[in-house]
């Protein structure tokens, strides 16, 4: 059913109450006629409330296109009265109409009208200025022009709208009309509806004009620099195409289609995965399409290249004799027999079920010990190739993972790049120094290697740069550290860690027998019959030169002797073979670094620490000076904050139970504390100096010297327990080094007896305590302390 209702030119007289119809995205501006689709149900039931009165209606324009209730809120307040010219109701039940705007109009109340089931509101209408001032007609004509260029670069807009725009002289229709036209936002529109002073209006106009103008120029430059681009693409393409049908029909081929096909060759030959060889050949195909000499060519060699390069199927078939293994791994070193055995399970179990998931071992022990030239023996024991990826300093996750094929210059990460270097897809790769990488803005490289060393991840480890899989399930990965504390637990929980401890005198002396001084005899053109070296010379280098958990000095403290006696061969007639005896240690090395009483003697006021560094055990002396004060504590010797905790509770248990060693609580107001650890510039920490401070503090206070030859470790708590420590071995190492006779150690690590060397306890007296009460027993001199409520020893 169509309702129609001409225009009569008469001036329509309009009521200060309307119907309401809010509109999503346009705005309507007098004098424009415009279609609308209508399918609300108030919009609905508003239409039918103006055709039936007056066919009027105010029109107003939605703030946010998804409301679809709208309360005063969320409209406009500034809208246009409109003429309903023609309503066409669908099947559907939705309307179409045509309006006619007739004046702006201001929205003064809001009504709902419940029972008819519309929104009316009052109308307060605007009025215009209709003034004809030259400055006016100046800005027609300046608006007029910018339209007109802005319809000539606007192809969507009908040339017929300027020939109609010449023809209105009233300047609100005017602007109005511009701006109906206008392809702008939504929001520049409703802006200018709300501008009633038409002068204004057009000075509003002028500016979007020149900005639109300046827009459409833009964008035309684009479109002809990408046509330009296309063209000459299309062009390149084409002539390609001849070419290559000229070759067919002389049945030649030039050198950009034989590199072609010798890829395509490559890629069969290098037998990758599916998704791999996918990837190549469209790389290929992509490649054959490209001039030969332009910069994404090149990209693309580059990649081709790598993803051939690397072993998709290229494997070293293991060793698995266990006796062969053994003999390898116990000629390259000495003793470690747990890492030896631990190898000689895998190999075992490798025999038994052809291929392993994982394991990820993890070398963790001081530096000189052995760790990474172990590990180049279990691949010589596997006959397996072996590489090696230094992490010390990594600070990037590309490093690990590869860089992205967009930026310039990138390369797969470094676990791609040394499988390619080995040319075999089950190496032993070692990762050394996994306890060194940083962390800064380019990501972090420990989180990146947690694809790389879990076994459940690393069969499909996808590099940045190749972007496919590659399969590193094969591959027997080893890492060392010094130190677990600064490798994320994340990555810790991937590995089987296996500790390496430093070495006694014995096994520092046969290393060097059988070992080092071949090695460097060897490597400075000494023979046997050249010279020898005394085993009494040899205990003077390790004792007096060389003290390490390792053997790295020592070695380099040989390879000095080897230097001197190839000097004395070749400048001298000397009889041989030269003898490098103890007595001759010193003319060749000089003056000794250590002393054989290196540590300080125990006395009043001063005892005997251990502790644990990355580098093995060392020795603390701990020293405690009483003075006049007013009870204040000192600490000095750059401590970390643990160990200046341990030194505070030490005191306090001291203070609690002072009346048991006969100290009188008022010294604790007239006498100050100071507690020294030698050595200030380097830095120590940690809480198993608790008994040894504790034992110095009562040793100054009571005036009662520590035993000699006694060292001791463990925390300490409020109430005296002795609480268990670690690195028990490498302390009980440098105890020995140091000469100690007796080590008080905690009752808690009586399990780590075992790890300590037969002949270490032989020469050390280990006692477990469990309370200070019998530390202060059996390290200080006088008579023994007793109180009551002691706990049993």
């Amino acid at each position: 059913m169509i309702a129609t209702e001409k225009t009569t030119g008469r001036p329509v007289p309009i009521p200060s109450s309307l119907p309401l119809l809010p509109v999503r995205d346009t705005v309507v501006f007098p004098h424009m006629i415009l279609p609308l689709d209508v399918s609300r149900v108030k919009s609905v039931k508003a239409l039918e409330e103006a055709m039936a009165a007056h066919h009027l209606i105010f029109i107003a324009a939605q703030k946010r296109v998804e409301t679809e209730d709208p309360q005063l809120d969320d409209i406009f307040p500034t809208g246009t009265v409109a003429k309903i010219l023609e309503l066409l109701k669908m099947p559907n039940g939705q309307l179409k109409i045509l309006v006619e705007g007739q004046a702006r109009g201001r929205l003064l109340q809001f009504h709902s009208i419940e029972d008819r089931g519309y929104t009316e509101v009052a109308v307060e209408l605007l009025k215009e200025g209709t003034s004809l001032t030259p400055e006016i007609q100046a800005l027609m004509r300046q608006c007029t022009q910018l339209f007109e260029q802005y319809v000539k670069l606007n192809r969507r807009i009908s040339v017929e709208t300027v020939i109609a725009l010449n023809t209105v002289d009233d300047p609100a229709r005017f602007a109005d009309t511009v701006a109906s036209n206008m392809l702008i936002k939504i929001s520049d529109k409703q802006i200018l509806l709300e501008i009633v002073d038409p002068k204004e209006r057009l000075e509003r106009l002028v500016d979007m004009l020149n900005g639109e103008i300046e827009i459409l120029n833009i964008e035309r430059r684009i479109q002809n620099r990408v046509r330009t681009q296309i063209e000459k693409t299309q062009k390149e393409y084409y002539l390609n195409e001849q070419m290559k049908a000229i070759q067919k029909e002389l049945k030649q081929k030039d050198d950009n289609t034989k590199e072609m096909d010798e890829l395509r060759e490559k890629i069969k030959e290098a037998k990758m995965s599916k998704e791999a060889t996918e990837a190549a050949e469209k790389e290929v195909g992509r490649l054959e399409k490209m001039m030969p000499f332009s910069p994404e060519a090149t990209v693309i060699r580059t990649y081709l290249d790598w993803l051939i390069g690397l072993p998709w199927s290229v494997t070293t078939k293991d060793n698995l004799d266990i006796e062969r293994a053994r003999t390898i791994l116990d000629e390259d070193h000495y003793g470690l027999d747990k890492v030896k055995e631990r190898m000689i399970e895998y190999i075992a179990v490798l025999k038994l079920v052809k291929k392993i998931k994982g394991p990820i071992l993890c070398f963790v022990g001081p530096p000189g010990v052995g760790k990474t030239s172990l590990a180049k023996s279990i691949a010589r024991s596997l006959e397996r190739e072996f590489t090696k990826v230094s992490l010390g300093g990594v600070r990037d996750e590309s490093e690990i993972r590869g860089h992205r094929r967009t930026y310039i210059g990138s390369l797969p990460g470094r676990i791609i790049q040394s499988l390619r270097k080995v040319k075999t897809r089950n190496p032993v790769f070692l990762l050394d120094e996994i306890d060194k990488m940083g962390m800064d803005w380019r990501g972090d490289p420990a989180a990146a290697l947690l694809e790389v060393l879990d076994p459940e991840q690393n069969k499909s480890f996808v590099d940045h740069f190749l972007d496919v899989e590659f399969d590193l399930s094969e591959v027997f990965f080893i890492c060392t550290a010094n130190t677990l504390s600064s490798i994320p637990p994340s990555l810790q929980d991937r590995f089987e860690v296996i500790r390496f401890s430093g070495y006694t005198e014995v096994e520092k002396f046969n290393i060097a027998r059988k070992y080092l001084i071949p090695k460097q005899m060897k490597e400075h053109g000494i023979g046997v019959q050249d010279a020898q070296i005394t085993d009494d010379a040899i205990r003077v280098i390790i004792r007096e030169y060389t003290r390490e958990a390792g053997v790295r000095n020592l070695e380099r403290s040989l390879a000095t002797l080897c230097r001197k006696a190839a000097k004395i061969l070749v400048s001298n007639s000397v009889e041989k073979p030269i003898q490098i005896t103890d007595k001759s240690i010193g003319e060749m090395l000089g003056v000794p670094e250590f002393s054989q009483e290196r540590a300080a003697e125990n006395s009043v006021g001063v005892s005997t620490g251990l502790a644990w560094t990355e580098h093995g055990g060392e020795i603390l002396a701990i020293e405690v000076a009483q003075m006049p004060g007013k009870g204040k504590l000192f600490l000095t010797g750059k401590l970390g904050e643990v160990m200046q905790e341990s030194a505070q509770a030490a005191l306090s248990f001291i203070r609690a139970n002072a009346r048991k060693w006969h100290i009188k609580d008022a010294s604790f107001k007239t006498q100050d504390y100071h507690i020294h650890v030698p050595e200030g510039a380097t830095p120590k920490d940690g809480p198993s100096a608790g008994t040894a401070i504790a034992t110095a503090l009562i040793s100054a206070m009571t005036q009662r010297p520590v035993r000699k030859k006694i060292a001791m470790t463990g925390e300490i708590t409020l109430h005296g327990r002795v609480l268990p420590i670690g690195g028990l071995k490498e302390k009980s190492l440098a105890a020995y080094r140091e000469g100690m006779k007796t080590v008080l150690y905690p009752e808690g690590n009586r399990k780590d007896l075992a790890d300590i060397p037969e002949d270490i306890k032989g020469h050390l007296k280990m006692i477990p305590v469990k309370h200070m009460e019998q530390v202060l027993s059996l390290a200080l001199d006088g008579k023994s302390i007793h109180h009551r409520g002691a706990p049993a020893s």
